[in-house]
């Protein structure tokens, strides 16, 4: 008898102890439910477009629960109520007090499960079949109603969505995920999460930095510190040499170094902090993800240089600014003690940052906001020596009064007055501008900064999102952009320091409308490298059709007097510029590009396997052809991956972006009135040059000419979802999370510091 209980126990042991044990044990947030969500949810449930705001990347996240009301919001008439994660709450009885309800509490309405545990119950009770695609009424593009029920309003939410449970439209969680979950949610739901502890390399570091920004025995010290906080508070900030992964950000706490932080939450970092404060680094908590992954690098060397910049010239001040509305709308004038050219200097010697900034920051979000701006366009900067606000101080004084940012004030019915208002302040200092710049001499090779490899820049807009590269990626683009100091730190404080995500619609509608006076200006500025007789035209073809109506309107009149300093052809001088560009900057180009700039037959990157040359050179015949040529473009999304593997299990990555050709960028609506789609183009470049992936193909190398012929000879979309059948990889794929995750696998492989969650909520379903 003993024998037979001894076996029987053994076999439940065996056969049956793995679920015993996983009930019965302590689960770890840690150890056990942060990688699970970070595998599965984060890639929706992050940051300021999490739904719901319910931010999966951190316990913190978790506690404060969910919402009803959205971050993004285009048509708000008030601005609305500031909801940071780690600013603007410290506990949980804090977001309940900002209208969060929890999702990890079960309901008073006699049910025993948590908010969370019934969705990813409804999440697991839906499994789509392999590969195929969601059924057409699903709608999963960012700009649909999210429902967000309160735990007591589940039920009826379950009855009228049994699609929208958790993860939502998308493979979903394996059976040991689904049950970890569940059993921690059942044990309560325990948090042993801790924040990330610095090295003692790191706290070294951060005590120097913050000695330095916490200086207050000279004025113009705490001038200096209070310009480099407004233009890295949005940084995650790294200290070159160490290994541990950690990053941090600058904050402006009630408590001095030595002492726990005290997060000041201000709805703006250049809004008054009430009492004293000083400058901390803190640690980045939850999970890095790659839309908000601003990276800028601190060491001691940069602190050198920081301080030869700024505190190396003779120069003072016995004034330090208030904080409110009339400071913020001109850093000009409330930082002119500090010489112009250490403030440019500092920007263009990670030009690369700055421009992410305001391309990755919050204020890119959505087709509105990205709509002002081309598909694809090379950014260049002007040398310092050659900017006269740098180096001519009449100039200077002259225009900074014009130098004013709008957005601060105003509601919608005071729009057109404040538009006018700053429109035609903007357009007296391109007035003066010009004047003056006629007197200098003609803008030649010179003229353009190229002390480092942030000096070329690529920017691409993926429809509602954009991201910047170094380097000069993709065939020779339809604009270029000059960038000048007074441009670019209007550019920065306009869409960065001074744009409120939480702002409502006047205000929003204020920064798009200024920002294409702006971006009018940078394409101007490069006009003046042009022959004379050339720059009318090529500012007709940017501004075709509704495009002459604001040319007319509302931007100042064009330069086409003054010569520039560079002998071009009459031909095609833009092209001409370009192709010399590349040769004389080569050193510094970060982006060399064979396969869109095809040289001699020559359309791959050179030492690489046979099979993946052989992939390359086929896949360069995408690149730069227009739609009318190649029609399968109209079919693909704006930034598709390409994940091509080699028979030894190694695979590269590429990036195939739509460039959507448009008669003109200049209006905030009305974009798809303006599209070319005959002129589309597609670039193709290694690596992931999005944060948001569109869509997935992944191929053995060995078919890659084969599926470039078969993406030739596509001619409709029964065609194009045949090509989706064999290649593609559906949000229903099996293996979907594999693909997914790879592609932060390759990123972490070649540039670490840059890894981070990809985002999911705009990848498509064909």
């Amino acid at each position: 008898m003993k024998t037979k209980t001894s076996l029987l126990l053994l076999w439940i042991l065996i056969f049956c102890g793995g679920s015993l044990s996983l009930e019965a044990q302590s689960l770890s947030f840690q150890r056990d439910i942060q990688p699970i969500f970070a595998a599965k949810c984060v890639a929706c449930h992050a940051c300021y477009d999490a739904p719901c705001q319910l931010s999966l990347g951190s316990g913190s996240g978790l506690l404060r629960g969910a919402t009803k009301l959205p971050v993004y919001d285009g048509v708000r008439t008030q601005d609305q109520a500031t909801t940071r994660l780690f600013v603007d709450a410290s506990d949980e009885f804090g977001w309940r007090e900002k209208g969060f309800y929890s999702v990890l509490k079960a309901a008073n309405n006699g049910s025993s499960a948590a908010l969370l545990q019934r969705m990813l119950e409804l999440g697991h009770s839906q499994q789509w079949p392999a590969n195929a695609p969601l059924p057409k009424t699903l709608d999963i593009g960012i700009n649909r109603q999210n429902v967000c029920p309160l735990p007591a309003e589940f039920n009826e939410f379950a009855r009228k969505n049994p699609v929208l449970g958790m993860p939502f439209a998308v493979t979903g969680l394996t059976q040991d995920e689904y049950a970890t979950l569940q059993n921690w949610l059942k044990q309560g739901a325990p948090m042993d999460e801790q924040p990330p502890q610095s090295t003692a390399l790191e706290q070294r570091y951060i005590n120097d930095w913050e000695q330095f920004f916490n200086a207050r025995d000279e004025v113009r010290k705490i001038l200096v510190s209070r310009w480099l906080y407004e233009h890295l508070f949005l940084a995650h900030l790294y200290f070159e040499g160490s290994e541990s992964g950690h990053f941090f950000e600058l904050v402006r706490s009630k408590t001095p170094s030595g002492q726990p932080i005290e997060p000041i939450a201000t709805r703006r970092p250049n809004d008054d902090p009430g009492a004293e404060f000083y400058y901390r680094l803190r640690p980045i908590q939850g999970v890095i993800v790659h839309k908000t992954h601003i990276t800028y690098a601190l060491s001691p060397q940069k602190l050198e240089r920081i301080q030869a910049l700024f505190l190396g010239e003779d120069w003072s001040t016995h004034w330090t600014p208030n904080y409110g509305t009339y400071e913020q709308a001109n850093p000009f004038l409330i930082f002119a003690a500090i010489p112009a050219r250490a403030r440019y200097q500092f920007m263009l010697d990670d030009a690369e940052y700055f421009v992410r900034t305001f391309i990755l920051g919050p204020v890119c979000r959505g087709q509105i906001a990205t709509d002002v701006i081309r598909d694809n366009f090379w950014v260049m900067f002007q040398d310092p020596q050659q900017d006269l606000f740098v180096t001519d101080a009449l100039f200077r004084s002259q225009t900074m009064p014009l130098l004013q940012l709008p957005g601060l004030t105003g509601s919608l019915a005071e729009l057109p007055l404040l538009w006018q208002s700053f429109r035609s302040k903007r357009n007296s200092y391109a007035q003066l501008r010009r004047e003056r710049y006629a007197k200098a001499p003609a803008p030649d090779w010179s003229h353009l900064w190229q002390a480092n490899d942030n000096a070329l820049l690529s920017i691409f807009r993926h429809h509602d999102s954009a991201s910047v590269h170094k380097g000069l990626v993709g065939g020779v683009p339809q604009t270029l952009w000059l960038i000048d100091f007074p441009l670019f730190e209007r550019i920065y404080y306009l869409l960065v320091v001074n744009f409120d995500v939480f702002g409502s619609v006047a205000h929003q509608a204020q920064t798009r409308l200024h920002f294409d006076l702006l971006r009018n200006g940078a394409e101007k500025n490069f006009l003046r490298l042009m022959p004379k007789e050339q720059r009318q035209s090529l500012l007709d073809d940017w501004y075709q059709g509704s495009g002459q109506l604001r040319v007319w309107l509302d931007y100042p009149a064009l330069d086409v007097t003054t010569p520039t300093g560079l002998a071009l052809s009459k031909a095609d001088a833009r092209q001409e510029f370009a192709l010399l560009l590349l040769e004389r900057l080569s050193a510094i180009n970060a982006a060399p590009d064979p396969i869109n700039r095809c040289v001699q037959g020559n359309c791959h990157r050179p030492d690489l396997p046979p099979d993946l040359a052989k992939a390359e050179q086929g896949l360069a015949r995408l690149s730069d052809k227009p739609a009318s040529l190649l029609p399968v473009i109209k079919y693909l999304p704006e930034a598709t991956l390409l994940r091509v593997t080699l028979p030894d299990g190694q695979r590269e990555v590429y990036s195939l972006l739509r460039n959507r050709a448009h008669t003109n960028v200049a209006f905030m609506l009305g974009e798809s009135y303006r599209y070319q789609p005959d002129l589309d183009t597609l670039t193709l470049y290694p690596g992931v040059l999005s944060s948001y992936p569109n869509f997935i193909f992944s191929l053995p190398a060995s078919e890659a000419v084969q599926f470039v012929d078969t993406l030739q000879q596509v001619q409709d979309e029964a065609a194009f979802l045949q090509l989706v059948a064999r290649w593609g990889i559906r949000r229903t794929h099996p293996e979907f999370w594999h693909h997914f995750h790879d592609l932060k696998a390759y990123v972490n492989e070649r540039d670490p510091i840059a890894v981070g969650i990809l985002d999911m909520n705009r990848y498509q379903d064909f």
